[in-house]
């Protein structure tokens, strides 16, 4: 009977239903600080109470030393972290070079999840990561001030554009957009969806810098255009000035919003409260492109712990901690049918759109050197959208950079 017993508990640890002995005594995790620490705090808090016997320990970084360490842990095989947050952006660099643990291999991951988000946790077929935060760029208007002026929702960046100049000519103290244009990952995020509608690309498929084109050209003037249309200072705006010119109804368009900045939209000091659309963001040449932005989790390869680190991952991304994480946090689930809750609509009513958006996303491109990339094209935006240099000449430059950083 011992040794039925044993085979037993062999085939239902394979399967992932099981850890074992020494997987139950610790859990190392390793997430993002800021807005996303209170979602991963819930988790283990939850957990802990069902898991008693687990030591925890959960560490809070801002997203260069959080890549840091998951970095040099995973070249050095330290075995020092067993749940991994991932920006989606790194995900290629980490399952390319081995760095993380085939989720099938570990019981898998049930769940109908958005298929963006889900494909950016793949590599080779195989699945290395759980969605966890189905973040999004989307796009924001002043409902009220479009129809005012006989708009109706912005279709294309041109049809943005026309609204905006209507309305700033018209609407004393609102300036017609908003946007981030602080040089560096701002500027960038603020002109990707804009670029992808143009039907241009950073990089291709085949790994190749090609920014030097006619459609990159055409998106880089419309996005120069929005200049003159957004509040003074514009190239040095970041999350809160552009998320405090909407709310306090000094712009009537924000070409970028994310779930996190949109919470605040309908609250007490919002003066526009219910009068701000969110959606997926406009086309142009090609249909909409909104920038995905979602956050990951995975099991480094040389984890103690994987049964235990599949274990939480599988608890973390159940529909209900999916459900409880956003009603709470406000991080946005990556579950698909979590968007049409009642519950979540009710308190997020732009959730149908968001999964719209999802829908269409878009994912940065898929290399490991994708962040010396946006260093060296968030640079050459703005010294295009100071003035300092013309449309092609800043993405000809830019380009022959990139392609050098691609090259290394």
């Amino acid at each position: 009977m011992r040794t039925m017993g044993k085979a037993l508990g062999a085939v239902l640890m394979l399967a992932g239903l099981v850890l074992p002995a020494a997987a139950q005594d610790r859990l190392v995790i390793a997430g993002r600080d800021a807005g996303f620490a209170p979602a991963l705090a819930k988790m283990v808090e939850l957990y802990q109470a069902k898991n008693p016997n687990v030591k925890i320990e959960r560490l809070e970084l801002g997203g260069g030393p959080l890549y840091e360490r998951l970095a040099v842990g995973a070249r050095e095989k330290t075995a020092a972290t067993d749940v991994a947050m991932l920006d989606d952006i790194w995900a290629p660099e980490f399952m390319a070079r081995g760095w993380l643990t085939d989720l099938d291999t570990v019981g898998g991951l049930p769940g109908e999840f958005v298929k963006s988000a889900i494909d950016v946790s793949k590599h080779n077929g195989k699945l290395y990561a759980a969605p966890f935060v189905g973040n999004i760029a989307m796009f924001a208007y002043r409902k009220d001030l479009l129809a005012k002026h006989g708009f109706e929702r912005p279709k294309t960046w041109s049809d943005v554009v026309k609204a905006a100049q209507v309305i700033q000519d018209k609407e004393q103290g609102v300036s017609g957009l908003v946007f981030r244009g602080i040089k560096g990952n701002p500027i960038v995020t603020s002109f990707l969806p804009v670029l992808w509608a143009h039907g241009g690309e950073v990089v291709s498929a085949d790994g190749k810098a090609v920014l030097d084109t006619p459609a990159a050209e055409k998106a880089l003037i419309q996005f120069l255009s929005f200049k003159p249309l957004a509040p003074k200072g514009v190239e040095t705006y970041n999350a809160t000035e552009l998320r405090d010119a909407v709310q306090q109804g000094r712009a009537a368009i924000a070409v970028e919003m994310w779930s996190s900045w949109a919470g605040t939209l309908d609250g007490s000091a919002s003066k526009v409260a219910n009068q701000v659309e969110v959606v997926a963001t406009p086309g142009e040449v090609k249909g909409p492109a909104p920038m995905l932005g979602a956050w990951l989790l995975a099991i480094p390869a040389d984890s103690p712990n994987k049964a235990r680190a599949a274990d939480f991952i599988r608890f973390v991304t159940s529909p209900e901690n999916q459900k409880l994480i956003a009603l709470e946090t406000g991080n946005p689930p990556t579950l698909a049918a979590l968007f049409n809750d009642k519950d979540l609509v009710a308190k997020y009513r732009w959730y149908p759109a968001q999964l719209e958006a999802l829908n269409v996303a878009q994912a940065r491109p898929r290399i490991s050197q994708w962040a010396r990339v946006e260093t060296i094209l968030g640079d050459y935006l703005q010294l295009a959208l100071i003035g300092q240099m013309p449309p092609k000449q800043a993405l000809t430059e830019a380009n022959a950079q990139i392609a050098r950083a691609l090259s290394r």
